[in-house]
């Protein structure tokens, strides 16, 4: 801040005053004092003055885009965290390879079984549809999602199990003007096998809480 450079200054017009003076007493001269009152007005000016950058209004096309951002999944007492990309659009978040891990695992309870069809499944997509507004107080994008389900043909020992995976969006979604970051999350609120509802079962939640562009 510049109000920095002038008390220091100010400090060495002291000090070479206090070495010249050393030998006898001195009372602070007029002048000293006229020194001190423009250097508080520097400071009040100075800690006034906005020295940042102007931040420009968001805008709706400010959202599109390839993003890459940390991923952390939470289910129960485990959590695990990663790097995802995904591609946003005009109203849906698409991923070319959504992390199905933990969805697997929860209907293959065998881990060598779990692996194996995970491999099986290779890359799954999955689109998150949403709807967005700019919040022009706050200089963000909202995004309410509407997350459909996801439907796995799961391999276990040479029969494949029909997954149902059902998503819920807790909380809105939100593209920061000030850092130019995504931030949201959604999470698979149950499974089905075949018909039959996945039970009991610990909720898998997806976080996404800081995504840039690539």
């Amino acid at each position: 801040m510049k109000s920095w450079i002038y008390i220091d200054e100010y400090s060495k017009i002291i000090n070479v005053q206090r070495k010249s003076n050393a030998m006898k007493k001195l009372t602070v001269p007029r002048f000293f004092i006229t020194v001190l009152m423009v250097l508080t007005g520097f400071i009040l000016f100075s800690c006034n003055d906005n020295d940042g950058p102007d931040i420009p209004p968001v805008k709706m096309e400010d959202l599109k885009g390839n993003y890459k951002g940390k991923l952390i999944i939470v289910q129960g007492n485990s959590k695990r965290e990663g790097i995802k990309e995904f591609k946003v659009k005009k109203d849906t978040i698409s991923f070319a390879e959504f992390p199905i891990t933990e969805i697997v695992k929860t209907v293959v309870k065998d881990p060598a079984k779990a692996e194996t069809a995970i491999k099986a499944l290779g890359k799954v997509k999955y689109d998150l549809k949403y709807a967005a507004v700019i919040n022009t107080s706050n200089n963000v994008i909202e995004l309410t999602f509407a997350p459909k389900s996801m439907e796995l043909q799961i391999p276990v020992d040479g029969v494949n199990k029909k997954t149902v995976v059902e998503f819920t969006a807790k909380q809105k979604g939100y593209y920061v003007g000030l850092d130019q970051t995504l931030r949201y999350s959604v999470t698979a609120e149950k499974i089905t096998v075949d018909g039959t509802l996945v039970a009991p079962y610990e909720v898998i939640d997806y976080n996404f809480p800081f995504c840039i562009k690539n």
